[in-house]
Parts: structure tokens; sequence; C-alpha cells
């Protein structure tokens, strides 16, 4: 079985429209967490900025929520920015429906794909391993790793899941020979 393996290369853009400008997009950038308290509640906010205008706007993450029903680790990386937990926040499905953004992941990710062996027995078993949840269509994945086009994917490829329906995790297929 061959090991492939689908790696995030940077947070990605935000699908978002901008209040300030036409844009349709916003970044996190390095990623910073604003964090305002009153009284025992506390406000926590993820900063995005628009791409074209630089415009800041706050994501909420979290709404008059008591302090003592925080993490202590999860209250620091807050007030730290903690990189981990910027990440963590930013792909959170329930944040991205509050906050009415969807993640928009192209040239945000890269394909390991150990070669297939051209000597090696056939049909050859591979396994997609997506180290985060990326959105990856599996035939054009398995197109752009083996450089082929769909259509020959399709002829040459057997897949137990929807090949044409994105998937936020890992697959595996194999790959017939050539008739």
């Amino acid at each position: 079985m061959l090991p492939w393996v689908v790696h995030r290369t940077r947070l990605p853009l935000l699908s978002r429209r901008c209040v300030d400008c036409p844009s349709g997009s916003a970044t996190t950038g390095d990623g910073r967490f604003r964090v305002n308290a009153n009284g025992k509640l506390l406000d926590v906010w993820l900063l995005v900025r628009c791409v074209r205008c630089d415009r800041t706007s706050k994501l909420t993450v979290h709404e008059r929520t008591p302090v003592a029903s925080f993490d202590p680790a999860e209250l620091h990386g807050y007030h730290v920015n903690d990189g981990r937990l910027v990440a963590s926040t930013l792909l959170d499905p329930a944040l991205a429906r509050r906050n009415r953004f969807a993640l928009d992941w192209t040239d945000a990710w890269r394909l390991d794909a150990t070669p297939v062996p051209l000597g090696e027995a056939w049909p050859i078993r591979v396994e997609v391993v997506l180290r985060d949840p990326i959105p990856v269509r599996p035939d054009r994945l398995v197109a752009r790793g083996l450089g082929l086009s769909r259509a020959e994917v399709e002829r040459r490829v057997k897949c137990d899941v929807p090949m044409r329906r994105s998937r936020i995790a890992g697959f595996a297929f194999t790959l017939m020979s050539v008739r």
C-alpha cells in the first residue's frame, strides 16, 4: 500500500464580504485574538483582515462567557495568540456557521504522493491521509497525484467513496493497470 499525505501549507482564506470594499476574501494573517473582560464575563474574538483594503474585522469565538468556564491553558492561548489555537479555532465548523463565512482552501495545501512504481504488480492500493479537515475531491486529488486526466482516473481507479464529492477525511483507492 502506497501512502499519500495531504498537508496544510497555510491557513485558508475566508470567503467573507468586506464592509468597506467589494472584496470577498479575508485572512487571519499570523492570527490574533482579542479578549475583553466585562466583570466576570469574557468576550473572545478572532481578528481577520480584508485582503484588499486591510480593514480589520472580528469573528466571535466566545460571547459573554464566565471566566470560570475557560480552561486556563485555553485562556492563556487566547492571551498569547497561540498559533495552534488560531488554526483549531478557524477550522471549527461551528465558528464558520456562527460568523457566516466559508473557508477558501485554494493554494493552501500540498500533496506528498509516493510515486507509483512501474515494475510493481497491478493493481496498486493507495491510502490518502488528510492531516487537516481540508475539503478535496478525490477525483481531482488522484488526477493531480498521478498526472492523469480525470477521465483516465474514472477508467483506472476503483474507490469505495464517491469520487466527485468533496471529503475532509482520508480514503483509499485502487489503481488498475492499463488495458
